[in-house]
Parts: C-alpha cells; sequence; structure tokens
C-alpha cells in the first residue's frame, strides 16, 4: 500500500465531480463569527424562557392560591387564551419588519434593534411586578405593555436571525482536502450548514434551561425576581453585536427585491401560475420585453415558493408546540409536584434537545448515511409531524390517568376532598414526572422538524429575501397560536383530553399527507442538505 499523503492543511481545492460523489463528506471548520451569531441567538433565548415562563402561573391564579401561587387570578383559560394571542402577535411581527430588512434595513440593524426592545419590554415588567408598585391593575397593564414589546422583539429576531447565522458562513463550492490520517475528504458547505443549525438548535436549547430558574425564583422570592434576571441578560446579545460588529457578513439589503418578485409572481399567475414564463429567455423570445431579473433569480423563487408551501404545514406543528407552555404547565398543576414547581417541569424538553440533538446529528445520521438510506429534510420534517403526534397521544392518556385518581378525579384541586384547612389542596395522586416521555418524544419532533426547516428554509430561499421568507415560517407559527386561541374554551377541566386527542390524531394523519404532497421536491429538486441553493 502507499504511504498516506502528508497532511497539509493549506491543500485544498475545488472537488471534482468524481471526487463529490466517491468521497467521504465531513463539516467545514466555523469561523468565529458563526459562533459569535450563535451566541446571541442563545442570549435572546435566555431572556425570552426566563421573561415568559411563569407567565401561566401569574396570569391563571390569585396570589392567594395555596397550591400554586399566582398573581392575577384570570383562570386557565383566560391565560391560556392571552399565552396564545401573545404567540399569535409574535409571529405576526416578523411580517413587516422582515419586509423593512430586506428592502432597506439589513439583517444585521434588525436584530440589533429588536433586542434594544427586549430590553424595554423586560424594564416596564420588572417595574410592574415589583412588590410596591403591583396592583391588579398595574400588574395586568404591565403585562399586557411587556408583552407588546417582547413580541415585537421576538419577531424581529426570529425574521432575522436564522438567515444572518447563515450569512456568517462564505458560500464556496464543495473543496477537497487532506485529512492528518492521509486520507482525502470533501469538505461540504451544505453538511456544515446542516451541523450549523444543529449547533444552533442544541445552544437554544441550552438556554431555554434558564426557565428552571425563573420558575425557582418565582416560586421562593416572588415573580418580580425572575423578571430581575430577565432584565439583567436582554442586553448580552446586543452587546456581543456591538462589540463584534466589524466582523459580521452584513448583506445589503435589496430595495427593489420585493417588486422584481412581485412581478414574477404576477406574470406566473397570468400564464395560469407557470413562473417560468417569467423568465429573461421567455419573455424575450414571446414578447419581445426585457425584464431586470436573471434566469438564477425566477429559480430563486420557484425555489423559495416551494419553501413556503412547506412552512404551511408546520401551523400545526406549532400549535401542539406551543401546549408546552401553557395546558402542560396546567396540567403539572393538577399532579404531585413534591416540590418541584409545575412550570419547571417543561425544563425536561430542553433537557431531552440538549442530550438528544448531538446524538442524532452524529450516530444517527451518519450510519443512516452509511448505509445510503434517503433521510432528507422532507423526510425528516415528515416523521416529525408523526412523532409529535405520538406526543401527544401519551398526554391525553395522562390526562385520562389524572381524572382516573382521587381526590377530585375530573376536578383535579376544586373538589371540597381536596380541600385542607391552612394547607394547599390536594393534587390528584399521580406523580408529575409521568410527563417525562411527553416532553423526550416532543424534543425528537422538534430536532426532526425545526432543524431541519431551519435548513431548508435557508437553503431554498432567494438570497435577497431569506428575512421575508423566515417571517413566513413564523407566520405559520402564529396562525397555530390563533388557532390554540379558538380553543381557549376546552382549555379547561374535563375538556382539556380532547385538545390532547385532536392534536394526536391530526398530527398523526398529516404525517403521511405531507410526504404524498411535499416529498416531490425533495426528489425533483433535490436534497438540500445535499445540493443548496447558492451552488445551483
Amino acid at each position: 500500500m502507499p504511504a498516506p499523503e502528508p497532511f497539509d492543511p493549506s491543500h485544498i481545492q475545488n472537488a471534482t465531480d468524481e471526487e463529490i460523489n466517491g468521497l467521504r463528506h465531513v463539516v467545514d471548520k466555523l469561523p468565529r463569527k458563526v459562533w459569535i451569531s450563535l451566541l446571541v441567538s442563545g442570549a435572546e433565548r435566555f431572556t425570552f424562557y426566563v421573561v415568559s415562563t411563569p407567565w401561566q402561573n401569574y396570569m391563571q391564579n390569585g396570589s392567594d392560591d395555596s397550591a400554586l401561587p399566582g398573581a392575577l387570578g384570570l383562570g386557565q383559560a383566560h391565560a391560556t387564551a392571552i399565552f396564545n394571542a401573545f404567540y399569535f402577535y409574535s409571529f405576526l411581527a416578523p411580517v413587516p419588519f422582515a419586509v423593512v430588512s430586506d428592502t432597506c434595513l439589513g439583517r444585521y440593524k434588525l436584530i440589533c434593534i429588536s433586542l434594544s426592545l427586549y430590553v424595554c419590554g423586560t424594564m416596564i415588567q420588572f417595574i410592574t411586578s415589583l412588590p410596591s408598585v403591583f396592583s391588579h391593575n398595574t400588574g395586568l397593564a404591565g403585562l399586557l405593555v411587556g408583552m407588546v414589546f417582547i413580541g415585537a422583539a421576538v419577531g424581529g429576531t426570529k425574521a432575522a436571525i436564522v438567515p444572518f447565522i447563515g450569512d456568517q458562513y462564505p458560500v464556496k463550492p464543495p473543496q477537497v482536502k487532506i485529512l492528518p490520517t492521509g486520507e482525502r475528504v470533501v469538505v461540504d458547505r451544505d453538511l456544515t450548514l446542516q451541523y450549523v443549525y444543529n449547533v444552533f438548535y442544541w445552544i437554544t436549547n441550552i438556554a431555554a434551561l434558564s426557565l428552571l430558574a425563573a420558575t425557582y425564583l418565582e416560586k421562593y422570592r416572588g415573580f418580580w425576581t425572575a423578571n430581575l434576571l430577565a432584565l439583567s441578560t436582554s442586553w448580552i446579545g446586543l452587546a456581543l453585536l456591538i462589540v463584534f460588529s466589524n466582523e459580521f457578513e452584513k448583506p445589503p439589503p435589496q430595495g427593489d427585491v420585493l417588486i422584481k418578485s412581485g412581478s414574477v409572481i404576477k406574470i406566473a399567475l397570468q400564464n395560469k401560475f407557470n413562473l417560468d414564463a417569467a423568465r429573461p429567455r421567455f419573455q424575450q423570445e414571446n414578447y419581445h420585453r426585457a425584464v431586470p431579473w436573471s434566469e438564477r433569480f425566477v429559480t430563486e423563487i420557484k425555489c423559495g415558493l416551494v419553501a413556503c408551501q412547506v412552512m404551511a404545514w408546520f401551523i400545526l406543528f406549532y400549535l401542539g408546540l406551543n401546549q408546552i407552555t401553557n395546558n402542560l404547565v396546567s396540567q403539572a398543576g393538577q399532579m404531585v409536584l413534591g416540590g418541584f414547581p409545575n412550570d419547571g417541569i417543561q425544563v425536561l424538553n430542553g433537557v431531552a434537545c440538549v442530550v438528544l440533538g448531538p446524538i442524532m446529528q452524529k450516530v444517527l445520521y451518519p450510519v443512516l448515511a452509511t448505509f445510503h438510506i434517503p433521510f432528507g429534510p422532507l423526510v425528516r420534517m415528515s416523521l416529525a409531524f408523526f412523532v409529535m403526534g405520538a406526543a401527544f397521544a401519551y398526554a391525553a392518556g395522562l390526562q385520562k390517568m389524572i381524572y382516573n385518581s382521587g381526590p377530585c378525579y375530573e376536578a383535579p384541586l376544586s373538589c371540597t376532598a381536596a380541600q385542607r384547612e391552612g394547607e394547599p389542596p390536594l393534587p390528584n395522586s399521580i406523580t408529575v414526572w409521568m410527563q417525562t416521555p411527553i416532553y423526550a418524544i416532543l424534543a425528537i419532533s422538534e430536532i426532526l422538524g425545526f432543524v431541519s426547516l431551519s435548513e431548508y428554509s435557508y437553503s431554498n430561499s432567494p438570497k435577497d429575501m431569506r428575512t421575508v421568507l423566515q417571517s413566513i415560517q413564523q407566520l405559520s407559527a402564529g396562525i397555530g397560536s390563533a388557532i390554540g386561541i379558538a380553543l381557549g374554551p376546552v382549555s379547561q377541566n374535563p375538556k382539556v383530553i380532547w385538545t390532547y386527542v385532536g392534536l394526536a390524531a391530526s398530527l398523526a394523519c398529516t404525517s403521511p399527507l405531507f410526504w404524498i404532497v411535499m416529498g416531490h421536491p425533495e426528489k425533483h429538486i433535490g436534497d438540500v442538505s445535499m445540493v443548496p441553493l447558492e451552488n445551483a
């Protein structure tokens, strides 16, 4: 056997088609600006979970509730409706932000403005929750005004952060390099982007563990202390953006990109939804008209519209995920907590994501690739719907077990048998740790669904419209929250079990339908994890 070629880190060249098909593909080394942008997203998520986790208890229960102390005493149905209204607003906000970003502002400035709004929102919530200031009216007003600022901050950040992170990794063709072992491998940008968004989601879930600190602060020191922690961390991401401003890639906004996109779509509609009719060659040959866009731009619009179709399917997915912060929190409150905060149990979801994410990235995906088993983004998303359906099937079964347990059966915490003089009412006799499988299964569905959706939407979005496409993804989440508001009347005992049953059945049916309807882009356009739009 010939001796291995000596390792030469400078020996990097563009890969040929034969090398792309025959050599092993590896992830590239990430530049520092990618890691900093990931930390910015993690800091934003840390603040969000700290400030929002106590909301359900804060709104649902009164300060005199001995079992689960709160503040406003609005009840489960109203609290869940307000929470879903916040989500609807925060998912709707990216649309106008995205238009401004892609036409005149740019993604970097949008994120800076959004994080500044975080500081304002958390400050309002902190001040109005202080014991010396709080009353029912000031507390409710402060919460609602704070939600307006925080929802706008969330919307702007979510619209820009995913494409901003992708922008920090340079566009380049597949390249061959020699490892220290002598093995020649292909450095794959597409595989690297998949890795980047897995790390993005992993950091997001590490940040989500901050909710545990928030729940203990609210339980033992009062809601104002959790809001103080949120205020104290809300400036970190903004500081990182300012300090490292000169390192970031900041693609300039294209003021006319939306006008050109609208013209392309208008021509397609006039030609029976045929986008190819908007191509410059077609327009020149058939109408002797010169159009101000390229063939590539039409291809990007076509891929972007396919990505929009994929995003629309996630309305139901977001509706399911929203249950983590409202109905599942209330479900936990009906069970034996053993001193653990009822809104702290959702930390299991973040823990499961942190543990399972690297396992799936480092073990499951390479094993499937070794055996040449197709597992592209659309396959993963299709499976994600089924897995989430299984989580809510379990949640429905668990709710039935609660109703079958004493002392209150279908009226947890509110029957006469549960009342004890001078002590909190008795929950139904089933431990809260029975919720653990729900959060573990939901974590698997999130890794399969959201990481794949981020990767897919970035790779298939027109380069100058990525913020707009990301905002459409958030809009689908907003519609899911709107449906959650409509389901408010059944978000109470004993009807809430049918919410879980309906979600389980709907998600299970959506899984095969998604693949039947949307699976063809993966066959005809290609797996975007292997052939992204930039390299088309």
